[in-house]
């Protein structure tokens, strides 16, 4: 019985995708004393998590190294280890093509893996981001269409023979708070028993779960999420913009509501929104609702409100330059911060890449300085590596662009040495002299 080798922890289990939400999930199962295999299509990967080296920073290569050396985990590119395996959980990237479309193909590849080798009182959890819908219509059907080595899939039905279940990861890179143990687990199964099955799995190494009605309900769970938070951004940044009209400082103005003790939630502006949700959710939203005859006006209006902002931050560091009778044509910047968030070494779909692109549009020259980012490289090939900071190298930039406040700067010393500086986080909030060098958006 496979409640049974869950509560013992003699059940095998697998992940499939190794990223910022697979490995760490990865870690929890078998520091909770599951032996768990790893599936990744990066064979690179794969080969230097074998060496105990770990490409996410939320997972140390002091924890993984151990794991991988006692064989409490075992990596492989191979799917044919999901034959031995009691649950599988999926945790691939679920992309936007380039018309803004939810790319499910790995999903699909991942289905249609473990299709082939689905076998009885199994139990498969989707945690990818995705749309309403999905696990039902989407990979429930793959499960029933194919046909294993000895009889048809058919003959095994969903709640009864295998579990299917719908639990949306939660993983916030960088955060040191909250990590896959203590943030509350959402899960919605196919029937009630793949509810219960899935919910005894999360409870050996989760502290809360909650249950919800549906795989389509817990899907909508996971976007609703991304987008309040990625529409009150696009609020956020909007105010910002018409502060910058009146002259008004927007980050005092959001310190000063933020000491209301009820109804109002501090968000930030910036050069825009980046990393694997924010810009990326909200649209599985939209286009779902499209096929219900809805179109989401605020959730676009929100998107294009934020993905506005890097060619704010441009016309931002064009004035920066014309005080100094300057032009952005031929002046050397320097970006400091590429990542998409604070503190940590991840560039998907972060603003500053756009921010990169235009003032390369516009000839203008630049360097960068990322502690957690050695290399970046860019849509046209060019590969760029990130450079010591110095004081050399700040003084002779005509202009330096924070767009990513990494706490490891000392800002006190980088506008005592900069020319100029264009602060899109309020990193040089605490810096007292030097702020008639600084232009804030």
């Amino acid at each position: 019985m496979i409640l049974e080798k869950i509560e013992n922890r003699t059940a095998r289990a697998g992940v499939i995708g190794l990223g910022y939400v697979g490995l760490p999930l990865m870690v929890a199962l078998a520091s909770a004393g599951f032996r768990t295999i790893g599936i990744d299509i990066c064979w690179k990967k794969i080969k230097r998590l074998k060496q105990g080296i770990s490409d996410v920073p939320d997972v140390p290569n002091t924890v993984i190294a151990p794991l991988i050396t006692s064989g409490q985990i075992q990596v492989t590119t191979a799917f044919d280890v999901l034959e031995d395996l009691d649950t599988v959980n999926i945790c691939v990237p679920t992309p936007l093509r380039e018309d803004r479309t939810p790319d499910m193909q790995y999903i699909v590849d991942a289905a249609e893996q473990i299709a082939q080798r689905l076998h009885a009182k199994q139990l498969i959890v989707l945690e990818s981001t995705t749309y309403p819908g999905t696990t039902e219509e989407f990979v429930l059907p793959i499960l029933n269409s194919h046909f294993n080595q000895s009889a048809p899939i058919q003959s095994l039905e969903v709640g009864r023979d295998f579990y299917l279940a719908y639990s949306p990861e939660r993983i916030e890179p960088g955060n040191s708070t909250y990590y896959v143990a203590n943030t509350p687990k959402i899960i919605g199964g196919v029937t009630r028993n793949c509810t219960k099955v899935a919910k005894t799995f999360y409870l050996q190494f989760i502290n809360k779960i909650r249950t919800v009605s549906s795989p389509r309900t817990a899907e909508m769970v996971k976007l609703l999420e991304n987008t309040f938070r990625s529409v009150n951004i696009g609020l956020i940044n909007e105010v910002a913009l018409i502060c910058d009209r009146m002259d008004l400082d927007v980050w005092e103005i959001i310190d000063a509501a933020a000491t209301k003790p009820f109804g109002f939630m501090p968000f930030y502006p910036g050069p825009g929104t980046g990393g694997h949700c924010i810009p990326i959710d909200p649209h599985y939203l939209s286009w779902k609702a499209q096929k219900y005859q809805y179109h989401a006006r605020f959730i676009e209006l929100a998107s294009e409100i934020n993905k506005e902002m890097p060619r704010y931050v441009v016309e931002k560091i064009s004035h920066a330059l014309n005080l100094q009778r300057k032009a952005l044509n031929g002046s050397k910047l320097l970006i400091l911060g590429v990542a998409y968030k604070k503190d940590v070494g991840d560039t998907r779909e972060s603003p500053a890449l756009e921010v990169i692109r235009l003032i390369l549009d516009k000839k203008a020259e630049f360097i960068y300085h990322d502690p957690y980012v050695e290399n970046l490289s860019l849509d046209s090939g060019t590969t760029y590596h990130s450079e010591p900071l110095t004081a050399n190298l700040v003084q002779n930039a005509d202009c330096v662009v924070i767009l990513t406040d990494h706490g490891v700067v000392d800002y006190s010393w980088l506008v005592k040495n900069a020319q100029s500086i264009v602060d899109t986080r309020n990193a040089t909030r605490s810096v007292q002299i030097g702020q008639e060098k600084i232009i804030k958006i």
